[in-house]
């Protein structure tokens, strides 16, 4: 359980400092503790609200086919950055674009890293 929390703050820092990369928008401020600290802050708000939202929105999921996911996704990128000071979201594309590649990038390398461990159990 610590290892797979350990790689899923590593993916996230990595797929946020990515999406800063590309993004315009995303700024971090250029300081590397406050990417470190969002991607901790972005894991736990994935880990504590996202299930919560998730339920409460289930039937716009289903309504939409998974399409509302992508918006959830959105929403915890935006609440993680009202949270970290120095991290921002400069324009509403801005982290669409950054959502897109923060999930691209999240698949991936979970995929690759097979961070999953609840697979490997069965």
């Amino acid at each position: 359980m610590l290892r797979r929390l350990l790689y899923t703050w590593i993916v996230n820092v990595a797929a946020i400092w990515v999406a800063s990369i590309f993004v315009d928008g995303i700024d971090y401020s250029e300081d590397y503790w406050v990417l470190i600290v969002t991607g901790l802050v972005f894991g736990l708000v994935n880990f504590l609200v996202k299930p919560i939202v998730k339920l409460l929105a289930l039937p716009v999921i289903v309504v939409t086919l998974g399409i509302a996911l992508f918006f959830i996704n959105l929403l915890m990128l935006y609440i993680t950055s009202w949270i970290v000071p120095g991290f921002e979201i400069d324009s509403f594309m801005s982290g669409i674009w950054a959502t897109a590649i923060v999930t691209v990038i999240n698949w991936v390398l979970q995929g690759v890293f097979d961070v999953d461990e609840r697979r490997r159990r069965r």
